[in-house]
């Protein structure tokens, strides 16, 4: 086996924010292991775009319990890669992990009970055999179980030394507000907030985006590019195959009428004036935020990895272009 060194130069070109009101800085853009990194895809390529993110100065990387497929073998994969590469640099990464949706069977392996969380994690640990997460998420509201108890099963997490910091994901703006005041109390504060947020997909701006800077809570948006929406592979309206619509997964191909596709087409003749991708233009748009501390993306390969840093190359977008994408994005579909 190659012995992996980092490069020296990682830490050069990649911009850092700090996330809410907290000591931590997170990448502008982060890896996100949802899609390419399961039992089901070549080791040998997710190892790769994990060890070239690293190079470029990716320190974050987003996992979930049930993230494949099947469900927990992307956290096999990453722990995997640590063993072999990374684990002299584990100093230097941040991991996070999650759970809230369905995990295994019977009635203690999905939402939001104190049992659920801190076994799910127990096992997360075990997959990418690793003391602690730094961040340890709810993946989502269950409204049945009490939040009291849900933000309680945080705190001890936290407090067990199981995770450094809270998180939660795809809550609401009034359901964020109550989880960040009761892990306040228990002295354990929110860290960071993971929602669905692009230029297709704005409701963390009903809001969400209004709590999280009033509490000093960091926000991370996955599904930047819409599902492959905003990567400019469907401008002429085709479905290439292969394509996710093409699969028709997450994403149906009667999402692309004629009206989207013309809304595509106008921002990327915004992107194209700026020398930029679509995917580029995408990015930055969301990192337009102050309240945005960082932007996950997945990748399926080292050149789709490298393609999308590039949108931290050039010039933030100028009120003009911003006032020119929001009338496009207002356009019906």
């Amino acid at each position: 086996m190659t012995v992996y060194s980092a490069q020296e130069s990682r830490y050069n070109e990649m911009k850092y924010r700090r996330c809410g009101r907290s000591g931590i800085k997170l990448p502008e853009i982060s890896l996100g292991l949802w899609h390419n990194f399961g039992g089901v895809d070549t080791y040998d390529n997710g190892e790769s775009i994990i060890l070239r993110a690293f190079d470029r100065g990716v320190t974050h990387f987003d996992l979930a319990n049930n993230y494949g497929p099947p469900p927990g073998s992307a956290e096999t994969t990453f722990g995997r890669v640590m063993e072999r590469h990374l684990r002299p640099y584990r100093d230097e990464i941040i991991v996070s992990t999650k759970a809230g949706y369905g995990m295994w069977s019977g009635p203690y392996g999905d939402w939001g009970s104190r049992k659920y969380l801190v076994s799910s994690l127990d096992q997360s640990l075990k997959r990418m055999g690793l003391e602690y997460v730094d961040i340890f998420y709810h993946h989502r509201p269950d409204p049945e179980t009490p939040l009291e108890e849900t933000m309680g099963a945080l705190d001890h997490i936290v407090r067990s030394g199981r995770a450094l910091y809270a998180g939660i994901s795809n809550y609401g703006a009034e359901d964020t507000k109550k989880a960040v005041r009761i892990l306040r109390e228990l002295g354990t504060p929110c860290l960071i907030h993971q929602a669905r947020y692009s230029m297709l997909a704005r409701e963390p701006e009903k809001g969400l985006l209004d709590v999280l800077g009033t509490e000093g809570v960091g926000g991370i948006w996955f599904s930047p590019l819409a599902q492959g929406l905003l990567t400019g592979r469907y401008l002429d309206g085709s479905v290439p195959e292969g394509s996710r619509a093409s699969r028709g997964v997450f994403l149906k191909s009667d999402r692309l009428t004629p009206a989207l596709i013309a809304k595509l087409n106008a921002l990327n003749a915004v992107a194209a004036e700026r020398g930029e991708t679509l995917a580029r233009l995408a990015i930055k748009w969301l990192l337009r935020d102050s309240r945005t501390a960082s932007v996950l993306l997945g990748a399926s390969s080292v050149a789709q990895l490298d393609e999308n840093l590039l949108a931290l190359d050039g010039p933030p977008l100028q009120a003009g272009e911003l006032d020119r994408i929001e009338g496009i994005l207002r356009m019906p579909e």
